[in-house]
């Protein structure tokens, strides 16, 4: 397995994208997620970060276009099958809780971010765990250009 397979943040594209993570956290909450780092290091630490991180794009059915290792343990999936997953496939299709997560969605999106997101999400083994205590933010360049939207989830257990 090639080395990108096992730690994509050693791909340029991820780590630039790593940036963009830590970076639009900061600005719009204040905190860091890996005080001190930058390029690759950055990169790395954001990765192996212990809380899951996720993100996904701004298509009108958005794909996920980042997880930390975490992420990828809890749902159950490597980088290749998660960054083609759409986000809403993280959650059941149950209409209500797709309902709670799009109107979660859409309060981070109005506000730029929200640190009291909690949910019922599932993983690609159809495993279903709560997750709570979780910041999700609007994922905005310098130039205002919105990519997606993120969540650092706080906290989470299995059902």
């Amino acid at each position: 397995m090639p080395p990108e397979a096992a730690e994509p943040f050693r791909r340029s594209e991820v780590a630039a994208y790593s940036a963009l993570l830590v970076d639009s956290f900061r600005r719009l909450t204040g905190r860091d997620l890996v005080p001190g780092l930058d390029g690759p290091a950055l990169a790395e630490a954001l990765f192996r970060l212990p809380d899951p991180i996720v993100a996904h794009g701004t298509e009108a059915d958005p794909v996920f276009y980042y997880a930390n290792a975490a992420a990828l343990a809890l749902w159950k999936l490597d980088w290749a099958r998660f960054t083609r997953l759409p986000s809403r496939h993280s959650a059941e299709a149950d209409p209500a809780i797709q309902g709670d997560r799009s109107r979660l969605l859409a309060a981070a999106l109005e506000k730029g971010w929200i640190d009291d997101y909690e949910g019922i999400r599932i993983s690609a083994t159809g495993q279903r765990f709560r997750i709570a205590r979780t910041v999700l933010w609007n994922v905005v360049d310098r130039g205002g250009v919105r990519h997606g939207q993120a969540a650092l989830i706080g906290s989470w257990h299995m059902l």
